[in-house]
């Protein structure tokens, strides 16, 4: 998405099954991103893969590592990622009629629950301009209407319970007869 801010991601790759974690999702959060709506539920593998994945494209694009340094040279990722403090945010479905579809996961971390430090943030090959924005206030960049969405659902969230909890509920998202529809999971 040339010229729009969007949150760091990608596509849960086949090495994705494959890594080692040091710290699992909550078993809430686990449960909820096996829940398909209509089809049959995620394997633990596979919503734990997403989770993964999305880890790992938090540090190829943003240089943000939710883990452990590692000192091991042939390691597939520099630290050990933990996935103990994910929170699962939303699912999102592209509309038909796209020409490329997704269906997208989006999580969310407390920078000090990771040991995050928000100044060692850097550029990419895949995106510029990489900012730490204020949920409340983000009228002023150009992002798509579910970026939007999902931020608002957040600061909606932290303004029911500051500790956003694992237990919330989840919006899925997605356009049935040509009309955007909003359930929980």
């Amino acid at each position: 998405m040339p010229d729009l801010y969007v949150f760091p991601g990608g596509r849960c790759d086949p090495t994705d099954y494959r890594l080692e974690f040091s710290g699992d999702l909550n078993p809430v959060v686990l449960q909820a991103l096996k829940t398909t709506e209509g089809r049959r539920p995620l394997s633990v593998g596979r919503a734990r893969a997403l989770a993964l994945a999305a880890v790992r494209e938090l540090h190829e694009e943003a240089g943000v590592s939710i883990g452990t340094a590692l000192s091991r040279p042939n390691a597939p990722l520099p630290f050990l990622p933990d996935l103990t403090n994910l929170r699962y945010m939303a699912r999102a479905i592209t509309p038909p009629g796209q020409p490329r579809r997704f269906d997208t996961r989006f999580f969310a971390v407390f920078a000090d629950e990771a040991e995050i430090d928000p100044s060692e943030i850097l550029e990419s090959r895949e995106l510029q301009d990489l900012q730490w924005i204020d949920v409340k206030d983000y009228s002023s960049l150009r992002i798509p209407e579910i970026t939007a969405i999902i931020l608002a659902d957040m600061r909606t969230g932290l303004e029911a319970d500051p500790f956003l909890p694992h237990e919330r509920r989840v919006p899925f998202y997605f356009t049935r007869h040509r009309r955007f529809v909003r359930t929980l999971l």
